[in-house]
């Protein structure tokens, strides 16, 4: 076995261990720790398929993005674990059901490849992984299809903005075109006014 080989089940054996933290922890502030240690792992097996672009928009995406605000939102917010708990078995059953539906499917795509090794994978002979060669493949083959999802990522974004600054009743609403063409005389109106001699007798006779 080479080294390789030992790094390979090293990161797998952690990755399994760290899934199964997530999805027993009773803390969410550890499930989600636990789920950076998966991403890290799965980054390093990344890196043994050469795969090194993959590998660092795991990290940076998933962990330096996804998981901090993941992790902001958990600790700003005061979730009740008993009351997302209480109807946990009553979900079991289906739950338990599409895990073990994904298992045997993943357990029977990993089976027929260690009966019938294919080292003529054109993913892992091309090395799609590499940047340079992710980059050549994206912007000639796949470039339409890039384009497309640009564009729907593009309306998702447009779409979430136009929902957030809807109006609604409930909330007090913000109108982005009258703060943008506001003015300074706008904001604020100086007023000239005469003194208040009353308040400056007053305040003599205290001092007196």
């Amino acid at each position: 076995m080479d080294f390789i080989s030992v790094l390979f089940y090293i990161f797998s054996a952690i990755l399994i261990l760290a899934a199964t933290q997530v999805i027993t922890a009773r803390n969410p502030v550890h499930a989600a720790l636990f789920l950076v240690l998966c991403f890290f792992n799965a980054a390093g097996l990344w890196l043994l398929l050469k795969a090194e672009f993959l590998a660092i928009v795991l990290v940076l995406v998933y962990v330096g993005a996804v998981m901090v605000l993941f992790l902001f939102v958990v600790m700003m917010l005061d979730i009740n674990v008993d009351k997302l708990r209480a109807g946990f078995w009553s979900h079991f059953p289906v739950a338990a059901g599409v895990g073990v539906l994904i298992v045997l499917e993943m357990s029977f795509v990993l089976w027929r490849s260690f009966l019938r090794p294919d080292n003529h994978i054109p993913a892992v002979s091309a090395n799609l992984g590499g940047t340079k060669a992710l980059g050549m493949a994206i912007f000639t083959q796949y470039q339409f299809a890039f384009e497309v999802a640009a564009a729907i990522l593009l309306l998702a974004i447009v779409a979430a903005v136009a929902l957030t600054l809807r109006r609604r009743k409930d909330i007090k609403y913000f109108d982005p075109a009258k703060a943008v063409k506001v003015k300074r005389s706008d904001r604020i109106r100086i007023v000239s006014m005469k003194a208040e001699s009353d308040r400056a007798n007053v305040v003599a006779k205290t001092e007196a």
